[in-house]
């Protein structure tokens, strides 16, 4: 006991000695402290670079994952004891007998919390503390700080690590050596848990100081008010419309004088008639006798769907059968022929090919027939 006080009061004195050191910055609205944060909090960093990653990077090479899992489940299951208490301190009554029940059923039936055996029979884990029992009853949050050796916190926080300590059940293990043993353990294993965590932060985050503030306050507010703090409707990814050229002459044809309609023309990019009677468009033939014959082409469905009704030079497209939405293996597929001056006016001709015959379309889309 007397060895975590001093330490508490080491970190206090560090956090004075380097806030005397820290340099002048601007300090933004919600982080009124942020020169001392960021001194204290590269001071941190530095002795996780060069102390604790190596040690837990040996940690974790040397220790197997199912010894360091049941490491893990073990001070878990001794968290769960101060999580019911501080429900209890909020009257969260259903949650503290739920985290009693783990601590009862890991224990016993986990080997002293080695496996997490409660979470297999669906009783939740939560995470509760003192510093969100105060915010539990309207205490704020006060100013962002960074605790030496200790990481993020804030005022309220801060205050209420200290009453974790004491409700810790490893604080009153005796003798202090291995109370001692036990406390460095916790602090490695953790460590080596979160190594992947430092790795995407070192990666991703541009200003690591920022982007670990954020995150903690963030994280800290969900805990406390849940996802009712923010009322926000989420964006919504709906498709409004088509969006390609096709779809939208499809979806939407319009008429017109001279040609097709506005709406039409532009999405599909066919033009007007000659006066001749020739057609612009590729896969529009004209209506008029002796006019040049067109091939087929992609346009050609999108012109047979949208047609169009106007003035004389308006394009005039023979009845066509319409693209069916999907063709069965037995189902007949009616292929109309390459319209020509001659059969222009004239119904197209069926043909009628077995499904089961059919090779898949070329890349012009004009269909391929294999005679078997």
């Amino acid at each position: 006991m007397k060895v975590q006080h001093n330490f508490r009061l080491g970190a206090v004195a560090l956090a004075l000695v380097l806030a005397g050191c820290s340099t002048v910055r601007t300090p933004s609205a919600n982080d009124p402290l942020e020169g001392v944060n960021r001194t204290i909090f590269t001071f941190n960093d530095t002795v996780d670079r060069y102390t604790l990653r190596p040690i837990a990077q040996g940690y974790q090479w040397a220790i197997p994952q199912p010894v360091r899992s049941g490491i893990t489940n073990m001070f878990s299951n001794v968290g769960d004891v101060y999580t019911a208490a501080n429900e209890l301190l909020q009257l969260k009554i259903t949650d503290a007998v739920s985290d009693l029940m783990r601590v009862v059923i890991n224990t016993i039936w986990g080997v002293g919390g080695l496996f997490d055996v409660a979470s297999v029979v669906n009783l939740p884990k939560h995470s509760e503390d003192f510093g969100l029992t105060l915010g539990h009853y309207g205490v704020p949050a006060g100013p962002y700080l960074v605790l030496p050796l200790l990481g993020p916190s804030d005022v309220r926080d801060g205050l209420g690590t200290i009453v974790d300590f004491e409700l810790d059940p490893t604080s009153y293990i005796n003798p202090v050596s291995i109370r001692n043993y036990i406390f460095v353990v916790r602090l490695i294993n953790t460590r080596a848990n979160l190594l992947g965590a430092s790795d995407l932060l070192s990666n991703a985050a541009l200003d690591k100081y920022s982007f670990v503030r954020d995150a903690y306050v963030q994280r800290r507010a969900y805990l406390l008010h849940g996802s009712s703090g923010n009322g926000a409707p989420l964006p919504s990814y709906d498709d409004v419309g088509p969006t390609d050229g096709v779809g939208a002459a499809v979806a939407s044809p319009a008429a017109g004088a001279g040609g097709l309609g506005t709406a039409g023309a532009a999405a599909t990019a066919l033009p007007a008639s000659a006066p001749g009677g020739a057609s612009a468009a590729e896969g529009a033939p004209a209506g008029a006798a002796g006019g040049e014959s067109a091939q087929p082409s992609q346009a050609e469905p999108a012109a047979a769907a949208a047609p169009a009704s106007g003035a004389s030079g308006a394009i005039v497209v023979a009845p066509a059968a319409p693209a069916p939405a999907a063709v069965s293996p037995t189902a007949p597929l009616t292929v109309p022929p390459a319209v020509s001056p001659a059969n222009a006016a004239s119904e197209p001709v069926d043909t009628a090919v077995p499904g089961a015959q059919m090779v898949p379309p070329t890349l012009y889309f004009a269909p391929s027939f294999h005679l078997r």
